[in-house]
């Protein structure tokens, strides 16, 4: 069960943190057309970071990249003290990811979902059944662990999935559309569980969604990507400010800065139809 309900209407403030993650001239050309072009961000160690821009942005690009996927055409990626293209091995031992891409088995159970994941993270037989009961417990996933996972509802299987991706205890993990094709209620309930690791656990977060209301209240820091480049960087709180715009929200700021306008209970077939079209969109 989840053990108290955090309250994510307000991030709270921080002091300045080590660098747990920081890019530099970060660019990914796929032939002629440049996805990311000299991206330079860097993520405080314990934040919830989030990348925001239009369809097409470059978003799910960059985090192909950090988490190894997808290799830099050019700049360098430093990620808890690894160089990503260099040291991608280390780096895939200290992350999490959560692609927006379908990503539990819908004909294992959950428990099965995860005791596969556990060896593959090569957490040892005498921890194995323990660290799941406690990843089961804490997403509130416990009475449906022997349940196949294709009678799940979509904010199951994303707390699932979240659930596969910290099992190893990352240093940072990644959210690609977390919440993609979940009601409003399943929704609230996996950024309550986001910010829960980042308060309870010291889990560093870097996110992309395309709920802006969300991304203001969770987020410690955003920045906006248009065409592949940054346009703006900030709290949201300073990014509202820098409309002098009364009652500003970020909603404004993306428009703001990028002229466009984002717009926002599935079982696990309708969660992979939708995942697939918003991928198939970028």
């Amino acid at each position: 069960m989840l053990r108290e309900k955090a309250d994510w209407s307000e991030p709270p403030a921080r002091e300045p943190r080590p660098t747990i993650l920081e890019t530099q001239g970060l660019t990914r050309n796929f032939g002629k057309v440049t996805a990311v072009n000299n991206l330079n961000i860097s993520v405080e160690q314990g934040e919830i970071f989030g990348l925001l821009g239009p369809n097409g942005a470059g978003k799910s690009t960059v985090i192909k990249m950090l988490t190894t996927l997808l290799p830099l055409s050019a700049g360098k990626a430093i990620l808890a003290g690894y160089d990503v293209a260099r040291q991608s091995n280390a780096v895939r031992r200290v992350i999490g990811y959560v692609p927006q891409a379908l990503s539990a088995d819908g004909t294992l159970t959950g428990y099965e979902n995860l005791l596969i994941f556990a060896k593959l993270y090569e957490i040892s037989s005498k921890h194995r059944d323990r660290r799941i009961r406690e990843i089961l417990e804490f997403m509130g996933l416990q009475n449906a662990a022997q349940r196949l996972v294709r009678t799940y509802s979509g904010g199951m299987i994303r707390k699932l999935e979240i659930a596969i991706s910290i099992l190893h205890q990352p240093e940072i993990l990644f959210l690609d559309e977390p919440t993609v094709g979940l009601d409003p209620i399943a929704r609230t309930q996996v950024w309550q569980l986001v910010q829960q690791l980042c308060t309870d656990y010291g889990t560093t977060i870097f996110l992309t969604t395309h709920f802006l209301e969300e991304a203001d209240s969770i987020c410690n820091r955003v920045v906006i990507m248009q065409q592949g480049e940054v346009v703006t960087t900030g709290t949201p709180s300073e990014l509202k400010a820098s409309l002098n715009k009364p009652n500003a929200t970020l909603d404004d700021v993306f428009i703001h800065y990028t002229g466009d306008q984002l717009t926002s209970g599935v079982n696990y077939r309708d969660t992979a139809r939708i995942r697939r079209a918003a991928q198939r969109l970028g």
